[in-house]
């Protein structure tokens, strides 16, 4: 079934949602909401990373801990984060039709601001810091007009937040003129923004898809964080919890299946580009509010971790449900159409965004939640860049990225290699992963009295996995490895290749349990072993059933044999 949620009253993590200084929908009838002066204190660092953030950072870097310092790596290989990046500040940016082109000299720059900004805070280097503090002065000094056809919107929403952000890292640092760049955020991006969401260009409320809102919100709540305005800040939190257009959360996920764990995510009927741009704009929004008290990430019933599931499960190759969504598009008075989306489309089905470490250390670590698709794809886009790591146009500059290194807060799972070990199952503990005599996988119990064969078939010595070496592949004692095939696990003979290495390879992710692991298809990555009916299948992660999560766990202990 669906649901089309009523929007219920706000969450936060503060005593309380400000609501005297905060801005709600009728309040946006202004064509300009001008801002009161801070109520509270604000975090800082507090937008999409805080002070304790920046000491994980460097110490993991230090220590050349995993995921870490594989994110590092990618950092400092990008050309954006080289010291010696020069500004190129232009008076008015241009994105749109009309005129040429120019905005791609500032997501340039704002790319280059962040990188250097976090090598300083990682490394301590100091002339990272000075890169980044010169290139924040040169454009706050220069820029005074965004401008441009529809799209100038999406300058001000996309490259407002992400300014802001290398901002607020830079705050207090020798020579960094706070002051000037706050006053580019209020008086250049913020306008256009806030004029977005009051007026959205003068279309229907309809037209513009969530991706448009959610980048203009991510501005606007940016800005106020950075210029300790709390009437920005409670403008950008009651938008997305109950504002009109289509970036407040019941618009941008308007169908909820609350029987399989999924909600649908507004653009996914358009493309999945969009898709995943629109989630990994309401997680920066999420992370900044989280930083400042606001939880919005679990706001109405975990409503955007149901989204997330959903978006990842469809990029994974899975079927997901679908209700018919129709797009009223144009403006009042001038034209119109409607156009009904059936299906979820398969373009750019699959895309890499630098998104979902973030998304994956929020729900799974930080909450303990069960998220097991949005999992798999950061397993996948690991490890994970940023600006100018996914290509030169726009769209590789639509999320500052790099949150495996930045958002991760716990070591991924590793298992010891060139050992024996029995797999035993979480929630029938006498029970281990083994295979029959017919090598079909099974689930097999096992005792001190089980004879020597059993206990043999219950034993595997954990090896780099044969298709991916950072995973892992299980040999049995005769030399062959479990594997999938048409789902089933089975114990097989290798034949070098490609197909079966990657049948063979396996994925270790934190089970139910402390100290168990869930084992994810290399191939598959939206599947894992799990057992069911006492067999072993590679199986469609289950985020409704209530045993599934025990029954694809498993603790590796001393073998049996």
């Amino acid at each position: 079934m669906t649901e089309r949620a009523a929007q219920p009253k706000g969450t936060t993590r503060r005593n309380v949602l400000k609501a005297a200084t905060g801005v709600g929908v009728a309040a946006l009838a202004s064509p300009l909401l001008t801002a009161s002066p801070a109520s509270a204190a604000v975090v800082h660092p507090g937008m999409l990373h805080t002070a304790a953030d920046f000491t994980r950072m460097a110490s993991k870097v230090s220590a050349a801990a995993q995921p870490w310092q594989d994110g590092w790596a990618v950092l400092i290989a990008n050309s954006h984060s080289l010291p010696t990046y020069t500004a190129n500040p232009q008076a008015t940016i241009y994105r749109g039709s009309g005129t040429p082109e120019n905005y791609g000299i500032l997501y340039n720059d704002i790319a280059a601001a962040y990188q250097n900004a976090l090598r300083w805070k990682i490394q301590g280097a100091g002339e990272h810091g000075n890169a980044a503090r010169d290139i924040l002065n040169a454009w706050s000094s220069t820029l005074t007009t965004l401008d441009g056809s529809a799209d100038r919107f999406l300058s001000s929403g996309i490259y407002g937040y992400e300014f802001a952000n290398a901002a607020e890292i830079m705050r207090g640092y020798s020579g960094f003129d706070l002051t000037a760049f706050q006053n580019l955020m209020r008086n250049v991006f913020y306008p256009l923004s806030n004029d977005f969401l009051v007026n959205h260009n003068g279309a229907y409320i309809t037209n513009y898809w969530a991706s448009w809102d959610l980048c203009n919100i991510a501005c606007v709540l940016a800005t106020g964080i950075l210029c300790d305005d709390q009437a920005k800040i409670d403008q950008a939190i009651t938008y997305f919890q109950s504002g009109a257009g289509m970036g407040a959360i019941a618009n941008a996920i308007p169908y909820v299946y609350n029987d399989q764990g999924l909600a649908q995510w507004q653009e996914s009927g358009r493309d999945q580009g969009h898709s995943m741009l629109g989630i990994g704009l309401m997680a920066s929004i999420c992370e900044m509010a989280w930083h400042q008290g606001y939880d919005l990430y679990g706001y109405d019933s975990n409503r955007f971790m149901k989204a997330i599931e959903y978006v990842a499960r469809y990029n994974l190759g899975e079927d997901v449900p679908f209700t018919d969504y129709t797009w009223h598009y144009g403006a009042p008075g001038v034209w119109e159409g409607w156009q009904t989306f059936t299906e979820p489309s398969t373009a750019s089905r699959a895309q890499v965004r630098p998104i979902w470490a973030q998304l994956y250390n929020h729900y799974a670590v930080r909450r303990g939640l069960f998220v097991p698709n949005t999992a798999a794809f950061a397993k996948i886009v690991e490890p994970e860049g940023g600006g100018g790591d996914y290509g030169s146009t726009s769209g590789g500059y639509d999320h500052l990225g790099l949150t495996q290194l930045t958002s991760t807060e716990q070591t991924r799972t590793t298992l010891p290699t060139g050992v024996t070990r029995s797999l035993q199952s979480v929630n029938y503990p006498t029970y281990y992963a083994s295979y029959g005599n017919d090598s079909l996988g099974a689930l097999t119990q096992v005792t001190s009295s089980s004879s020597s064969t059993v206990k043999q078939q219950a034993s595997y010595t954990i090896v780099a996995g044969l298709a991916d070496s950072a995973g892992y592949s299980l040999r049995a004692s005769d030399g062959r490895y479990l594997r999938h095939y048409a789902f089933r696990v089975e114990l097989g003979t290798s034949d070098g290749t490609d197909a079966f290495n990657e049948d063979a390879t396996f994925y270790a992710l934190a089970g139910s349990t402390s100290g168990s692991v869930r084992l994810v298809s290399h191939n598959f990555p939206g599947r894992c072993i799990r057992h069911r009916n006492y067999e072993l299948w590679v199986d469609t992660y289950d985020l409704v059933s209530g045993t599934f999560p025990a029954d694809s766990s498993f603790t590796p202990v001393t073998s049996w044999a």
